[in-house]
């Protein structure tokens, strides 16, 4: 009898590298070695940063493999490798443990897969933050990769810089500042990368929200729908109320953690008082199965907005309004059950944020 797909979250790491031979699912033009595709995720991850084989990614991406992130877009199987190497520079001990892949089988051979991360490592050497500091650090990260005959053909990498930022004992807002300046240097304009999509946001325009009674039996695309609708795309904070199991666990950028909705209520109202036109975009849905009704929810999502609000101090969560065009891109892994999210994981890239605010400072 074939063997079930794999479950990540669940398998231990030595059953995930050594997983016998037998394939447990389709997967046209994929190497033999891979039993499944969380098999592949895993496997070739585990190949390039833990065996250290960095020059396999050209074996796995690529060579016009695009990369998205909110810091904005690099190219290429070959920048990969370098920004790898760079990444080794400045932590040496780095390791990608893999905490769950869920993935969706996207037809015609192709397949998607939300990767979520976690990385122990030591800041040894210099980085884009600052010489070395010499801390030890615990980033958080998810990958979306949709790949096709063995390859990764495109990626959205999300990662808490924020987290790390904090960690390294810096201030998140002057990291931001540094790197709009350095922009402004070398003639790049984070603004302006992101403005067609911004465009593509607002000529979709406001997401549809589900009106079927109750939310138990909703699919997971309108459930999803439903949770982004109600809570960002009507800017209703206490809307989580009705979503989140009353003791979810819900980890945000920044390093934030809450334990149960009311927790997360005033960041969101925060964000919502700073960014008052918001308009959101889902871009894509994987589920699988965690266990019994159980299930694991991925969702890469996006929003448009304006930084024009402010709370009665005159200064806010991202500071006092800009008026900068700002663009987010952002993945969230929901643990689902009974129309509840028991666990969350929203990972963006809040420097990397608040870049865009401070460009506009700077004066695009």
């Amino acid at each position: 009898m074939t063997k079930p797909i794999m479950r990540v979250a669940t398998t231990h790491m030595k059953d995930i590298l050594n997983p016998g031979d037998e394939r447990r699912m389709e997967m046209p033009g994929f190497d033999a070695e891979f039993v499944d595709f969380p098999h592949y995720i895993m496997k070739i991850t585990d190949r390039i940063w833990h065996d250290r084989q960095v020059e396999a990614i050209h074996d796995y991406y690529t060579p016009d493999c695009p990369i998205h992130t909110l810091g904005g877009d690099i190219v290429g199987a070959a920048q990969v490798v370098r920004n790898t190497h760079d990444t080794l520079e400045s932590f040496p001990d780095r390791r990608l443990d893999g905490d769950n892949v869920i993935w969706s089988d996207d037809g015609d051979g192709y397949f998607y897969s939300s990767h979520l991360i976690s990385s122990k490592m030591t800041n040894l050497g210099a980085s884009e933050f600052g010489p070395a500091t010499g801390r030890k650090i615990l980033a958080h990260t998810i990958a979306d990769c949709l790949c096709f005959e063995n390859k990764v053909i495109r990626e959205w990498l999300v990662r808490d810089y924020a987290g790390i930022v904090l960690q390294m004992g810096r201030d998140i807002d002057e990291a931001a500042r540094h790197l709009a300046e350095a922009d402004k240097a070398n003639g790049f304009n984070i603004l302006n990368h992101h403005a067609s999509n911004r465009e593509m946001i607002k000529a979709q325009g406001p997401l549809q929200v589900s009106s079927q009674a109750g939310q138990e039996s909703l699919s997971v695309r309108a459930f999803a729908g439903r949770v982004l609708g109600d809570i960002w795309q009507n800017r209703n904070a206490s809307a989580a109320m009705l979503y989140y199991f009353d003791r979810a666990r819900i980890r945000y950028p920044s390093d934030r953690e809450f334990y149960g909705p009311d927790q997360l209520i005033p960041l969101l109202e925060e964000m919502f008082v700073a960014f008052p036109d918001m308009q959101l975009s889902i871009d894509h849905i994987a589920d699988i199965p965690y266990l019994d009704d159980v299930r694991d929810i991925a969702v890469r999502w996006s929003f448009s907005a304006t930084h024009s609000g402010e709370n009665d101090s005159g200064t806010g969560l991202y500071g006092s309004a800009s008026n900068a065009p700002v663009y987010m891109m952002a993945v969230s892994q929901w643990r689902v059950k009974d129309g509840y999210i028991l666990d969350d994981m929203t990972i963006w890239d809040d420097v990397a944020f608040r870049r865009q605010i401070e460009t506009q400072k700077l004066g695009r």
